[in-house]
């Protein structure tokens, strides 16, 4: 039977701010367990909530940049959740008024365009990390309280690539924001994905279950496929989905039952007593979004219209911040941009990668890159000698300076390099003979021999162009 499939997706963000939602404690990764830590982040009796202007704002700009309509009055509920992980017993989230509702964003599918809309976005405090033992469970509170947003899609995708498209849409938008590390890895930004089948073209949704805690884009995708093949294969075989939480295992790749569901549990929200409404200027609102930095979808267009790239360049580039931003600042003096992209996103990649280090670790300069590739598309060097002039710049070197002490420079000299082709062909009968029976592999070998005698330092676009011009002379 086939099947339509119904996807949603959660997505929880950590916010980049130095305090928590709620309290003055600092926000940090990998501090020793429970030393960022205060009484209000442990539920000490007494204290006091204090909402987070940085985290707000934060909220704003994505909420800003996903097209939701934002909320001007700002109200916290409180959750009831009696767990470990919560040791005041309660979570002060936003569940009656969302900070934003109603908006999309757009994803690049192999089908072309889709808009994938976002029911709300709402904040709340983020709870402790449990680590579970043989003979007990640790807990650590550091990231009790860390702020969150909660983005909740509507159901509108329908196979593991949209929904994979759309949570790196929303991890580039968030960190072109900076309003998160968007650290899968590092759980900064961790998904939960709802999945049903129903038969095609019915209209009533199936027995949804949750994918809790995927954490990587690929994982997303793998995870709803092997879901889909399963809840497939038990309709099919006539059996019954049963409403569940499950979570992904990388080493099977395929999901594995956590507990089963009987329908919502209560949680008895109720408006949070201890923080009164705070109404927003729209002055400060609108000072937040005036001030948004260029978005990835922003930046695509341009690089488009501007540098004349690819879609696979201008996807490379912007999907790592920091390399589309050294590529800026390379083009700011740098003739060609395609040949500046070609560097940037394949020998500068693997020169970093070869050498384990990141882009602000390493000593090359953009104006040195860009530079070296105009050296390149003026003829001074050869891309075969701009190989080892890259090297010792990605080391900190000027291009010039290396050019000059390793006698580099590209012979460009056309009575020079004539002297060379006709001494080479004096040499190589064979060749010429070759050509004049249509071997066209005959130039090559004959470039390569003026290479040689030239030391490498003749132009090779200039020699190959210029031997043709000779044996269709000594051929006649």
């Amino acid at each position: 039977m086939e099947y339509d499939v119904v996807i949603g997706i959660e997505i929880h963000c950590e916010l980049k701010t130095k305090s928590k939602m709620f309290s003055s404690s600092p926000v940090s990764f990998g501090q020793t367990a429970n030393s960022c830590v205060n009484e209000i982040d442990l539920g000490h009796p007494g204290t006091m909530p204090c909402v987070n202007k940085g985290a707000v704002e934060q909220a704003i700009k994505a909420c800003t940049a996903l097209h939701l309509e934002i909320d001007p009055v700002l109200k916290f509920d409180r959750k009831n959740y009696y767990y470990a992980d919560l040791p005041k017993g309660f979570q002060i989230t936003q569940q009656f008024y969302p900070i934003g509702k109603n908006g999309y964003i757009e994803i690049e599918t192999s089908k072309g365009k889709k808009k994938v809309r976002i029911n709300r976005i709402h904040m709340e405090e983020d709870t402790a990390k449990q680590f579970h033992l043989n003979d007990g469970t640790l807990i650590d509170f550091n990231r009790a309280g860390t702020p969150l947003i909660e983005i909740v899609s509507e159901p509108d995708m329908t196979n593991g690539e949209e929904a994979a498209a759309y949570v790196e849409a929303l991890r580039q938008t968030l960190y072109y924001l900076g309003v998160s590390d968007v650290k899968m890895e590092e759980g900064s930004m961790r998904c939960d994905v709802n999945i049903s089948l129903m038969p095609k073209g019915a209209t009533e949704y199936g027995v949804k279950n949750e994918i809790k805690n995927l954490n990587s884009i690929s994982n997303v995708q793998k995870a709803i496929d092997f879901e889909i093949s399963r809840q497939s294969k038990i309709l099919d075989e006539g059996g019954i989905i049963e409403q569940a939480t499950r979570r992904f295992d990388e080493a099977t790749k395929s999901t594995i039952l956590m507990r089963l569901k009987e329908g919502n549990v209560d949680y008895k929200f109720f408006p949070e007593p201890n923080i009164v409404p705070i109404r927003l200027e729209n002055a400060w609102i609108k000072q937040i979004q005036d001030s948004l930095p260029e978005l990835p979808e922003a930046r695509k267009n341009r690089y488009a219209v501007e540098y004349g790239l690819s879609a696979y360049d201008i996807n490379v580039l912007i999907a790592n911040k920091e390399l589309s931003e050294f590529y800026e600042e390379i083009m700011k003096t740098c003739k060609n941009a395609k040949l500046a992209c070609n560097w940037t996103i394949t020998e500068l990649q693997a020169w970093l990668s070869k050498n384990n280090i990141t882009l602000q670790e390493c000593k090359a300069k953009p104006q040195d890159i860009a530079e070296m590739v105009n050296m390149i598309e003026n003829g001074i060097i050869s891309g075969k000698q701009a190989k080892e002039v890259f090297e010792d710049v990605m080391k900190g070197s000027s291009p010039s300076k290396i050019v000059e002490e390793k006698g580099l420079k590209q012979v460009s000299d056309t009575s020079l390099i004539e002297a060379l082709i006709k001494e080479t062909l004096d040499e190589q009968p064979q060749s010429i003979e070759d050509y004049r029976n249509g071997k066209d592999r005959a130039v090559g070998f004959l470039v390569g021999q003026v290479m040689k005698k030239s030391k490498g330092q003749a132009n090779p676009a200039m020699t190959n162009q210029m031997i043709v011009e000779e044996l269709n002379k000594r051929i006649k």
